[in-house]
């Protein structure tokens, strides 16, 4: 993998939010899946990670955007944790993951990356996490790179285009968008033809 993509350990991310703002609006879900190789070079979704985040303090919560994604925030039985502590488990393992695969640094793959990498670095910022293992500011994304290989840009459509499977009622929930964005980045890597060595 360290040679795939440059010392990159390509690690798709999806977050569910409470609204667009990444400096004032809640990080509620998080996702990560990681990319593993196979030995004739072609890549696989591996190992998976999921948490519920408590909204930080004083954070906003647009009513819209929960009804999208169907989150209720302060649901008795929702098994939700803190901001801080979501991300330094997941990055112990982002950081594992990278000393196993000869990675200097992770890289985060998304569907709009851009919005996931903005509340990413956002929470970070927050709560002074000091060991972030994402580049800050490179990533892949998988609406571009679909646009460019199917012609779709939305992920359900992309993932139609590509042959894999999409439940739209299953949208939304960081996991599942994670899960079928990993899909789909695999699929559009396998089928570039690239030198390792």
């Amino acid at each position: 993998m360290a040679r795939r993509f440059r010392g990159f350990l390509p690690v798709v991310i999806d977050v569910e939010c409470g609204g667009f703002n990444p400096n004032t609006d809640a990080l509620l879900e998080i996702a990560a899946v990681l990319v593993e190789i196979q030995g004739d070079g072609s890549l696989l979704p591996g190992e998976s990670w999921r948490y519920h985040v408590q909204p930080f303090a004083g954070a906003n919560l647009e009513p819209a955007s929960l009804a999208v994604t169907g989150i209720d925030p302060f649901h008795p039985l929702r098994p939700a944790i803190p901001e801080k502590e979501a991300l330094t488990r997941l990055f112990k393992e982002i950081r594992r993951a990278m000393k196993d695969n000869d990675c200097t640094r992770a890289i985060l793959v998304g569907h709009n990356a851009y919005f996931d990498l903005n509340f990413i670095n956002a929470a970070i910022a927050r709560t002074d996490i000091k060991r972030n293992p994402f580049h800050p500011f490179s990533s892949f994304d998988t609406a571009t790179l679909a646009g460019v290989a199917y012609g779709q840009t939305v992920l359900g459509k992309a993932l139609q285009a590509a042959g894999i499977e999409w439940d739209s009622g299953a949208a939304h929930s960081a996991a599942y968008d994670a899960q079928k964005t990993a899909e789909l980045f695999c699929k559009i890597c396998n089928t570039m033809k690239v030198a390792v060595g």
